[in-house]
């Protein structure tokens, strides 16, 4: 297999601070890598390396003559004065540019590039890449900014063809569709992994494994040379000298393995009543573009809900309405007197950059309380979140956007409310931060509302997904996204094959068989099959819901407010439940 990319005995430091230590890999031709590391550990530092944009201080980097490489930067930037389609494209080849505009919603092509927002600049950027047709793509960060039918598309797209690839992501279903190989830098050193995410869970999971068992032997090693140093504080023979300095390595590795050690939290959230929120009427619109068309809703106890949809549709307005940094044009939430919203949003929070990282935490809490008598400090709470203890004295300027987002995140978590409100959460944040997260929302003793395009981080989190469709048009799912869009692929495919087969009827002759004909039996066509395959797992999970809502209703323990909203949910389920049997008997008659 033809190399492309072979790079050998990297190190980069800045000062006393080493990203990565005599690191090597290749990359061959169609081969496709996903980079995992945590914030601040050097992906996006190794990706301008890899381009040129920054030094390193050891190693060689080693490309195939005449390679044709395209860099998508996280932060891109273009030369002031230039349109859209100009920065997409500076060959002329303006139809090609326009259509790939036009995927990444960029329709003004004449917008100067300096009134773009920055998401708007990442998608031409993106767009940019994608034109110049390279034969290795290096992509940071791809899919923010991209709403969840601009990364489907993108998916497809790079799976049609067989680039070399070198991706840095924190979309986990993207990266596992995408990647074949897995490379993470990890504790300045890479290890590699020969299969997608998917199997790179299951490798690093008994990589870490082993990694526990060989600290738990420090550990025994480090108190008994312990107990040694404290015994024979003035030894200065040679093999004494050389016990002490082997002391301090063993030091050095207990510590590095304390940090990486327990990082689940289970924080308890402050109390919250019977009534969260109710949405009454509410209606909002710009100009001609209806965001919120009369919508009523009546939040649950312990909800947590998905908000999903294209970008333009009202995600991020509705919940500036809900909370109060928009008036809505008509209509009002009703807040519970209990309700402490924790809101995460996209603009992020504006830190003092001169503030050291433990004092901006301290600033809100000094301690958080995890219930039965247990407290975190700041500074432990901040560890849980893969801020070290020497991390934590650092100044904000000093890190990186990713650390930025993850310590606004521990400023928002710390507060301890019992309604978290997170918008677009997963924006550059690493993969590890994302699972630190999942778990703690996951056994969150509150309610939750979160707007994502990360489809696995939504799977995980939520019971329902309100799916904004835009003009106004807001559905309430029972299920995660994942049961949503198979939904939707299939009602998509049975409107395909119900105006194929009106076509099909209007071209063919009206003959009728003769009393001898007997009719053509009918088979499942490869949608249908595909529909009754989906339907024949799909009605026992929704029975299985269904179930569930029955004996949270029959409890006795549902407020009157609960047992509204539980009710008005069994309705929907008991109907999607009828229709779809309808269908599965429907199809079953064909078998």
């Amino acid at each position: 297999m033809v190399s492309h990319l072979q790079v050998d005995g990297l190190s980069k430091n800045f000062g006393d601070l080493v990203l990565f230590e005599n690191i090597s890999f290749g990359i061959s031709e169609g081969q496709r890598t996903g980079l995992l590391a945590k914030n601040g550990t050097g992906k996006t530092t190794l990706l301008n390396i890899l381009t040129g944009k920054e030094d390193y201080n050891s190693g060689s980097i080693v490309y195939r003559r005449d390679l044709r490489v395209a860099y998508l930067e996280q932060n891109p930037e273009f030369e002031a004065g230039l349109t859209a389609l100009q920065a997409c494209s500076k060959e002329g080849y303006e139809l090609q540019a326009k259509q790939m505009l036009s995927r990444f919603k960029i329709n003004d092509y004449d917008q100067k590039v300096e009134e773009l927002s920055g998401g708007q600049l990442k998608r031409v950027a993106l767009a940019s890449v994608l034109m110049t047709d390279p034969d290795f793509l290096i992509l940071d960060e791809p899919t923010n900014h991209l709403d969840l039918e601009m990364i489907e598309w993108l998916e497809g797209y790079l799976n049609r063809n067989n680039r070399s690839l070198l991706m840095v992501t924190h979309d986990r279903y993207f990266l596992d569709r995408i990647c074949s190989e897995i490379i993470e830098i990890d504790n300045r050193q890479l290890y590699p992994y020969k299969g997608n995410y998917s199997y790179y869970l299951e490798k690093r999971q008994e990589r870490m494994d082993h990694q526990n068992t060989e600290l738990e032997r420090a550990n025994n090693l480090f108190r008994k040379e312990l107990d040694w140093m404290r015994r024979q504080p003035q030894a200065r023979a040679t093999k004494a000298k050389a016990r002490i300095d082997a002391f301090y390595d063993l030091e050095n590795k207990v510590k590095q393995g304390a940090i990486q050690g327990n990082i689940k939290l289970d924080v308890k959230a402050s109390y919250i009543g019977n009534k969260i929120f109710e949405a009454k009427g509410i209606s909002k619109s710009y100009g001609d573009i209806q965001i919120v068309k009369d919508f009523d809703y009546v939040f649950a106890r312990y909800e947590k809900m998905g908000i999903v949809g294209n970008n333009g549709t009202g995600k991020s307005t509705f919940i500036k309405m809900l909370m109060g940094e928009v008036k809505p044009d008509n209509g009002h939430f009703d807040i519970g007197e209990t309700v402490n919203f924790g809101y995460y949003s996209q603009d992020g929070l504006q830190f003092d950059e001169q503030m050291k990282v433990l004092d901006v935490i301290r600033n809100i809490a000094e301690i958080i309380d995890l219930g039965n008598g247990k407290k975190l400090t700041a500074s432990q709470f901040l560890q849980h979140f893969l801020f070290s203890p020497e991390k934590q004295y650092n100044f904000v300027y000093k890190l990186s956007g990713g650390e930025k987002r993850r310590l606004y995140l521990c400023s928002v978590l710390i507060q301890n409310p019992n309604f978290l409100v997170l918008d677009e959460p997963t924006n550059d944040l690493d993969i590890i931060t994302l699972n630190i997260l999942e778990d703690y929302l996951v056994s969150f003793k509150g309610c939750v509302i979160v707007v994502s395009h990360d489809r696995y981080f939504i799977d995980k989190i939520v019971d329902h997904v309100l799916v904004f469709n835009g003009n106004g048009d807001i559905k309430d799912f029972p299920g995660n996204y994942t049961r949503y869009r198979e939904w939707k692929e299939l009602q998509s495919t049975q409107v395909i094959a119900d105006n194929r087969s009106v076509i099909t009827a209007k071209t063919k002759n009206d003959k009728q068989p003769s009393l001898n004909e007997k009719p053509r039996q009918q088979k499942l066509s490869f949608n249908e099959k595909r529909e009754f395959e989906y339907l024949d797992e799909e009605i026992p999970r929704s029975e299985a819901d269904k179930l569930k809502l029955e004996e949270e209703l029959s409890s006795g323990t549902l407020s009157p407010d609960e047992l509204l909203i539980k009710s008005n949910k069994i309705g929907q389920l008991i109907d999607k439940i009828d229709e779809m049997t309808m269908r599965w008997l429907e199809l079953s008659e064909k078998i």
